[in-house]
Order: C-alpha cells, then sequence, then structure tokens
C-alpha cells in the first residue's frame, strides 16, 4: 500500500512539473515594419527648371583693389557683373549682379628674384532681384591693360617682371658715378682714374639698390575686368530669374582699371618700388 500511495505521489509531481514547464509561452509582438520617408538628396533639392551650366564665364569688374603687398589668405573681394549672361535665349544673370570671393594665397616678390603671386577664388553671388547663391568660380581670363600676367592653368596672377628696370637702375648710377668721377678726377689732374672709380661708385650703388628692395607687387586695381568661370552647374526657380528690367545699361561706375604703365612710372627716381 505504501508503495502504491508513493508511485502516485511521483506521478503527480511530475505531471505538475511537466505543466510548470510547458506552461504557456508569452512572445513579443511583432510589428509591421512602416518604410522610411524617401529623403530627398541635395542634389534634387538644389536643382530648379533653370541651370547655368558649370563653364558659364561671367564678365566682372572689380570694386575694390588687392595686392599682395597687403593680401592676406581670406581677405575679401568685392565685383559686379559688366554684361549679362544669356542661357537658352533668356537673361539670367543681369548686368549689375553682385560676386564676392576671398583671397587663397598671396605672395609677395622677392628682392633678388621671384615674382609676386596671388590667387583668387570666387563664392557667393547676389542678383539684382535679391536672389543668392553660393558656387565656386574661378578667373578664366585677365583684364588685357594689366601689367600682371596670368596662367590660366593654374588661375595664377603674377607680378610684372623687373630685370630691364634693374638693369636701367644700374646704369643710372653708373653713369652718375661717372660723371661724379670725371669732376672729382679733373681736380685731381687724373681724368680717368676719376671715371673708372666714379663708375665702379655707381654700379655698386645701383646693384646694392637692387638687392635691397623687392620687385612690383601683383595688383588688380579698382575697376579691373576679368571673366569668372563657374566650377558647377547652378540650379534656379523661374521666380528666382525674374527680373522687371534685366538690362539695365553699364553698373555703376566702378574705377578706370589697370594703368598698363604702372610699374614704369618711377619719376626719374633711381632704384624699384619701396620696401
Amino acid at each position: 500500500m505504501t508503495r502504491f500511495l508513493s508511485a502516485i505521489m511521483m506521478i503527480l509531481a511530475t505531471g505538475v512539473a511537466d505543466f510548470a514547464q510547458a506552461g504557456p509561452k508569452i512572445t513579443n509582438p511583432v510589428k509591421a515594419e512602416v518604410p522610411a520617408p524617401e529623403l530627398k538628396t541635395r542634389e534634387a533639392v538644389e536643382q530648379g527648371p533653370v541651370t547655368i551650366p558649370r563653364g558659364t564665364r561671367v564678365p566682372l569688374a572689380l570694386i575694390n583693389s588687392v595686392s599682395t603687398k597687403h593680401a592676406a589668405v581670406g581677405d575679401k573681394i568685392y565685383l559686379e557683373s559688366v554684361y549679362p549672361v544669356v542661357v537658352d535665349g533668356r537673361i539670367l544673370i543681369p548686368p549689375g549682379t553682385y560676386v564676392s570671393g576671398s583671397v587663397t594665397s598671396s605672395k609677395r616678390p622677392g628682392r633678388v628674384k621671384g615674382k609676386g603671386e596671388l590667387y583668387l577664388r570666387f563664392e557667393h553671388m547676389i542678383l539684382p532681384n535679391g536672389t543668392m547663391r553660393d558656387f565656386t568660380g574661378r578667373i578664366g581670363q585677365l583684364d588685357g591693360r594689366s601689367p600682371e600676367g596670368f596662367e590660366r592653368e593654374e588661375g595664377k596672377i603674377n607680378s610684372e617682371g623687373s630685370k630691364g628696370e634693374d638693369a636701367g637702375t644700374v646704369a643710372q648710377t653708373t653713369a652718375a658715378g661717372a660723371s661724379i668721377g670725371v669732376i672729382a678726377g679733373a681736380a685731381a689732374n687724373n681724368a680717368g682714374m676719376g671715371v673708372g672709380l666714379g663708375a665702379a661708385a655707381g654700379a655698386a650703388a645701383g646693384l646694392a639698390s637692387v638687392l635691397l628692395t623687392r620687385g612690383p607687387d601683383a595688383t588688380l586695381e579698382r575697376g579691373t575686368q576679368l571673366d569668372m568661370v563657374l566650377d558647377r552647374d547652378l540650379y534656379f526657380t523661374d521666380d528666382e530669374v525674374s527680373f522687371d528690367n534685366p538690362v539695365r545699361g553699364r553698373p555703376t561706375d566702378i574705377g578706370n582699371g589697370p594703368d598698363p604703365n604702372r610699374n614704369n612710372t618711377n619719376g626719374g627716381r633711381l632704384g624699384r618700388f619701396p620696401l
């Protein structure tokens, strides 16, 4: 009897344990995946029905001047468009559009050799109706009146060389020294020696002047005209390029532009330019 009761108790205990282990399983409900909203790319946001393609040239004139004598990286330059830009028979950049940019590199000329170097970048545009755009652009052509050189591939503006002026400086001081030597030699009854000593002293003075002064700085004067080239497409809506009078004539007077003889007007003085 005892064995029988023990067997029943073991069966009941085993059944209770199995029921506890096999109890109802609670699982987390699976939420249905909701597709994320489609994100517009930056290009899709910026694109509009009107496009000014990359490589378009915009004729500009400088409102302020810039020179390697004072310019530093980050200095701002300000310009104004002087001729309408037409795309597909429609004026999209009228005269009087403002453009700003900055100096990306500035190097002064050396005292013995080396020319001044200037690099510029264009960054912001304001159309006459107030529409604004950030962009990137570079110089494609420099004013033909400017004595500065321009390397199109690099976009580098070089100052004018001074080798001819240096030779002229030495020649002038040599001649002046020889004249003084003639007078001094005549007083000492030895004109020949006086000429030689005077010429040598004059040449030394001229050479010292050349070595102690810098060559001409690279300078873009107020009113200098140049072509800006767009480095990427610009997109506008129709409203952003709608103008009451897109051709309003030449912009305000912004200066006479570069003087091609700027570096040749020393007024008869010896030497080149101030330090």
